[in-house]
């Protein structure tokens, strides 16, 4: 761990420079036993049901379900931020992150010649899986597995002993149940969000438990954890479309890292942080949380066994996919009935979108508020009969084309069109000049939870976004070692492809 000013904490606790990471490792193990006989007294509620799943969950919980389908979700988490190295967001938080030095020392994605701390190695590796708004999106709404995985990674690098594929497999779903159940104490956390973004909430929540489980924790150290994390939670939703909304992702990684290692170390937070509405029931007008099941329990069930995760074609909100296959589809109509998409005889484009203001942005003026936009999506869709990584260029962007294009939009907004990712639906009907209409409707994306994404498409979206920064070898070197990650015996096998770059990097 290190200080505000860079230098260890172990410093300023006397502990000598000299000591091995193993002899701190039993110091503070022991440190915490002793805490922890000291908080045996506290009432059982809520957030000590959930410390006690996080110590008592084990591998042998994981299904197969489970086990496949977090495999694929590490597989594009990995995938979307080695992309994400490339962009202006994560040169500017790894610029910063740069400037901090400790003893431990993990791995940037994409970088051969760089570490860092591990709090700021999760931090920069979070920025890039969300720089681009490619990372996968869950029900209800939050991105959970980039303010995990970058954590654990980190994490593990810095560990007297490495971790095995399973220990990750299982760290990383504690760290997404929690998320889960997080988000199932409110009506509200199913829609689309209105006031603040979900991961800078459940997010560092999950970051937390997660290496609170990496770190081997007591279940009393576990709910201090999650209160620590709990004051390092929200972010405006006024962010969004900005530079700024990858940043979520990596502080809550780096913040939930932190909060564990601070209960390590024997901070102490409110142990009823989930019970109290002025805790956790600060983010909700509806809280009403419940109890986490004994693992022990035959009812215990994990929540991504039965509600997977949407994995995005290209990077952009997730509303987007909607409008966008909405779009190509009537495209696909105005095209079979022997007309030719030209500009010039389109008179308007409809839109029929729920009502979110925050991707209601008629004339985006950067990739971060095309990403955000119903209007500019469904265009380059219509005009270019596709949505890719470079449709987000400033090149596109300042198209005559398509600004004249957006300048035919028109939303609507109907009242049965609802703003959750679980039920919303988009039309899109074109407006020729000689009164011919054309309409194309969405109702479930492919890669949506309930369309999936094959796994060679998943496996195809991995190598084009992992290839621009690793070499070949690198890149099916990532695709084995996660395909058989509950048989890998050190997880840290995959860090070491992430920083074997090619020459493109280099």
């Amino acid at each position: 761990m290190i200080s505000e000013n860079g230098d260890p904490v172990s410093a300023q606790l006397d502990i000598p420079r000299s000591v091995s990471a193993s002899a701190i490792f039993e110091w503070r193990t022991g440190l915490v036993r002793s805490w922890d006989r000291k908080c045996s007294h506290h009432i059982r509620g809520i957030t000590e049901s959930f410390g006690a799943a996080i110590c008592s969950l084990n591998t042998s919980h994981l299904t197969d379900g489970v086990i496949y389908r977090s495999k694929r979700m590490m597989l594009d988490t990995v995938g979307v931020g080695l992309l994400g190295t490339r962009t202006a967001v994560f040169n500017k938080a790894l610029l910063y992150s740069q400037r901090y030095k400790s003893e431990e020392k993990s791995s940037v994605w994409g970088k051969s010649g760089i570490t860092l701390p591990p709090q700021y190695a999760a931090f920069v590796n979070g920025v890039a899986v969300h720089s681009m708004d490619f990372d996968d999106t869950w029900h209800p709404a939050t991105h959970p597995s980039g303010a995990v995985l970058p954590a654990l990674l980190a994490l593990a690098e810095a560990l007297p002993s490495q971790p095995s594929g399973l220990d990750l497999l299982l760290a990383f779903n504690v760290g997404i149940e929690v998320q889960g159940r997080l988000m199932r104490f409110s009506r509200e956390a199913y829609n689309i969000p209105k006031r603040f973004h979900p991961p800078t909430v459940v997010g560092v929540m999950g970051s937390a438990a997660a290496s609170a489980k990496f770190l081997g924790l007591s279940p009393a150290q576990c709910t201090h954890a999650l209160a620590i994390a709990a004051s390092s939670a929200g972010a405006p939703l006024a962010n969004a479309a900005t530079q700024t909304k990858p940043l979520h992702i990596g502080n809550a990684a780096r913040r939930g890292l932190e909060a564990a290692q601070l209960a390590w170390m024997g901070l102490e937070g409110n142990p009823g942080i989930l019970d109290l509405e002025t805790g956790f029931g600060v983010f909700y007008t509806d809280y009403s949380p419940s109890v986490v099941s004994d693992p022990a329990a035959s009812e215990f069930k994990w929540i991504l066994e039965g509600q997977d995760v949407a994995i995005k074609r290209f990077p952009a909100h997730l509303g987007m996919h909607w409008v966008v296959d909405a779009a190509l589809a009537a495209r696909a109509k105005l095209k079979g009935r022997g007309g030719n998409f030209d500009l010039n005889q389109i008179r308007r484009v409809t839109l029929r979108v729920p009502n979110s203001k925050y991707v209601n942005c008629p004339f985006p003026n950067t990739e971060h508020q095309a990403r955000h936009s119903f209007q500019f999506n469904a265009c380059s869709a219509l005009l270019d009969n596709q949505v890719t990584v470079g449709s987000f260029s400033e090149a596109q962007i300042n198209r005559p084309a398509l600004k004249e294009l957006l300048s035919k939009v028109r939303v609507e907004s109907p009242g049965d069109n609802h703003p959750s990712f679980d039920k919303m639906y988009c039309d899109v009907v074109i407006e020729t000049e000689q009164g011919q209409s054309y309409a194309g409707r969405c109702d479930t994306f492919y890669g949506h939870w309930r369309r999936p994404l094959s796994q060679d498409d998943l496996l195809g979206k991995f190598r084009a976004n992992a290839s621009t920064v690793l070499p070949s070898e690198a890149v099916e070197g990532v695709v084995d070692v996660i395909g058989n990650m509950e048989r890998i015996r050190d997880c840290s096998s995959l860090s070491s492809y992430l920083k074997m770059t090619g020459y493109q990097q280099e």
